[in-house]
């Protein structure tokens, strides 16, 4: 058992790596931080919510999100510029991850159908990630950076299904701060007396 538990505790530690570890496009957008764990952490609520809103198996949805960049631990993330001069072994990456863990046998599972996108929900869960990244785009773009538009316009086109493109349209229709700035009064007075 303790090796067992010695191997999911170096698990635990190399997940600490994705929450330091930089998206690498955002050099080249010219603005916004992002690590790799933010970026799955918003895939994986996106995913779940668009599996729910569809009647797709969520759970499955969820775990696609959650797993589909657990290699750039090892790997990086590698953006579109960088694959074209670098090859990365995600599959031999992966497997090195997930060894001997418990959830070994289930992460390959998922990842093999997400790699496939024969299904609905794999399909639901690459939207879902493209979708993370048009938000991303879309917060940077009201921020103020003029070439977020030129990324959404591309990454817009990678989606597949209905669901991702109607949030993509909501998404880009509304400012990203709409959801706090225009709920009300209350954010003028708050609960001080001043």
């Amino acid at each position: 058992m303790k090796e067992t538990s010695d191997r999911a505790a170096g698990f635990f530690y190399e997940l600490g790596i994705l929450q330091t570890m930089k998206r690498s496009g955002q050099d080249y957008l010219g603005s916004g931080t992002q690590s790799i764990a933010d970026h799955v952490f918003r895939t994986a609520m996106i995913g779940y919510t668009m599996a729910k809103m569809t009647g797709c198996d969520a759970d499955k949805v969820l775990k696609m999100c959650m797993f589909h960049d657990l290699e750039e631990s090892r790997t990086g993330d590698l953006n579109y510029l960088q694959q074209n001069y670098v090859t990365s072994d995600d599959e031999k990456a992966l497997s090195h991850v997930v060894k001997g863990l418990a959830i070994e046998p289930e992460v390959n599972e998922t990842i093999d159908e997400y790699a496939a996108q024969q299904s609905q929900e794999a399909l639901l869960a690459k939207d879902a990630d493209t979708l993370e990244l048009i938000f991303f785009l879309k917060e940077q773009k009201d921020k103020g950076n003029q070439q977020a538009d030129n990324w959404i316009r591309t990454a817009s086109q990678r989606l597949k299904t209905e669901i991702g493109k109607e949030l993509m349209q909501s998404a880009l229709d509304s400012m990203y701060y709409e959801w706090w700035y225009n709920s009300g009064e209350n954010w003028r007075r708050g609960n001080k007396n001043w």
